[in-house]
């Protein structure tokens, strides 16, 4: 038996549940696995609040048929229960901070889509290299601050064992 499973999702809270949306269909998430309000108290509670107030989820995958896991859910929090709200971060990558990597087969077209739908910061993509492999990335952020790697190489090789993955 598996000790873990593979990432399921990424949560990503949202200042606004349709731009984001809208962000990452233009990356490839067209599939909505689940949308919804969140009405059980449970919800707030597993997330920390001592309240509940509705929660809004759209749960995005890549493709109808394509399994169960690296999905993003993008959840809208009733602004009444956050008692924080963090500014969007800008600019390159800071110490602490997660970033999203998807494989995507053409990085200038995936690139301008994405600039396209509120990328908020977007340098040029350069050649990574390591020893194994070289392969065009670029990191960017999306209309909330997430920053994402996006590397171009074929998405199938996420189903493939050992390092030729990358």
């Amino acid at each position: 038996m598996r000790s873990v499973s593979a990432l399921i999702r990424g949560t990503i809270f949202v200042r606004d549940l349709d731009r984001a949306s809208a962000f990452y269909a233009a990356l490839g998430f067209t599939e909505v696995y689940y949308e919804g309000v969140l009405t059980d108290p449970s919800a707030s509670h597993i997330l920390g609040f001592g309240a509940h107030g509705p929660l809004a989820v759209r749960i995005v995958k890549s493709a109808a048929g394509n399994p169960n896991y690296g999905m993003v859910g993008l959840f809208l929090i009733d602004a009444a229960l956050s008692p924080e709200t963090l500014a969007p971060a800008a600019g390159p990558a800071r110490v602490g901070e997660v970033a999203l990597v998807f494989y995507v087969p053409d990085l200038a077209a995936t690139l301008a889509r994405l600039r396209a739908a509120g990328a908020s910061w977007s340098p040029e993509p350069q050649m990574f290299r390591m020893a194994h492999r070289a392969q065009p990335e670029v990191c960017l952020r999306d209309p909330d601050g997430v920053l994402l790697n996006l590397v171009e190489t074929d998405p199938a090789e996420q189903e493939r064992c050992g390092r030729e993955g990358g």
